[in-house]
């Protein structure tokens, strides 16, 4: 296999985060919304969304939060625009 070095692939960089995003609707009367959890696959650690608008709102401050504490060369290449 070629890419990323393979201890790389078991411990990933601390600018890397993965969450594993689940979603249920649940009826509102005539109405039904999505709700949401995002569970980081490193600690196990749950969050829990009223909405999909309030989980994109979490994973948007997280990648600010990641890249204001980071600076210098990221190990993985920029996504194309």
């Amino acid at each position: 296999m070629t890419g990323r070095p393979r201890d790389m692939r078991r411990s990933p960089p601390r600018e890397y985060q993965s969450y594993l995003l689940r979603m249920w609707r649940v009826d509102q009367g005539e109405s039904a919304v999505w709700r949401t959890s995002l569970e980081d696959t490193r600690t196990g650690q749950w969050h829990s969304f009223a909405d999909l608008d309030a989980a994109f709102r979490f994973l948007a401050a997280t990648g600010t939060q990641m890249a204001a504490s980071q600076e210098g060369d990221h190990p993985y290449p920029p996504l194309p625009d």
